[in-house]
């Protein structure tokens, strides 16, 4: 083969529409290709009701089984058998008294993206913004753009956390006007 001739790549379809990986189920191919690799997206339905655009590479090798409802699964059950939490057996230490959770409210050291509940998710190549409130998640979405999830977060932030805000500041002005 001539030097600078690529050889041409030859690729076959393989229709995954209505196969599971994990908890999902391939619905159809996502318009466009993984802008990274070039690799075939599929819009998939997962058991917990969520819809998410999976890279297909993804989906075949066993990376992505889920819209991220199992880690989340997985990680309440790490920290239910964690030894150093044994004492208490309770996810609560990790919530305020109105179910958000601590981490959704203060940003970490393993923050990358500098905004509270917006991370971005390498495997898929979207960001995610989620929000926990009463121990629900409240937002928890995949989108194209870092812009799009913090509007997500602050839209998320006004509905719920908005009114604890201002019943904060009103109890610390009846406390700075009593002294």
């Amino acid at each position: 083969m001539a030097q600078g001739v690529e050889k041409e790549r030859k690729t076959t379809l393989v229709d995954l529409t209505g196969r599971r990986f994990g908890k999902l189920t391939v619905v159809t191919l996502a318009p466009e290709r993984n802008p990274k690799n070039g690799n075939t997206r599929w819009l998939c339905q997962c058991d917990c009701g969520n819809q998410v655009i999976v890279d297909g590479q993804n989906l075949k090798h066993g990376t992505t089984r889920s819209c991220g409802c199992l880690r989340r699964e997985v990680s309440r059950q790490k920290m239910l058998t964690n030894p150093k939490l044994a004492g208490s057996r309770s996810i609560k230490n990790f919530f305020n008294e109105e179910g958000i959770q601590y981490s959704h409210l203060h940003k970490s050291k393993k923050n990358k993206t500098g905004v509270i509940g917006v991370s971005f998710d390498k495997s898929n190549n979207l960001y995610v913004a989620r929000l926990m409130f009463h121990h629900e998640y409240v937002l928890n979405r995949a989108v194209e753009t870092f812009e799009e999830a913090v509007e997500l977060r602050k839209q998320a932030e006004q509905r719920y956390l908005h009114s604890r805000k201002r019943s904060v500041k009103s109890t610390e002005n009846l406390t700075s006007l009593s002294k």
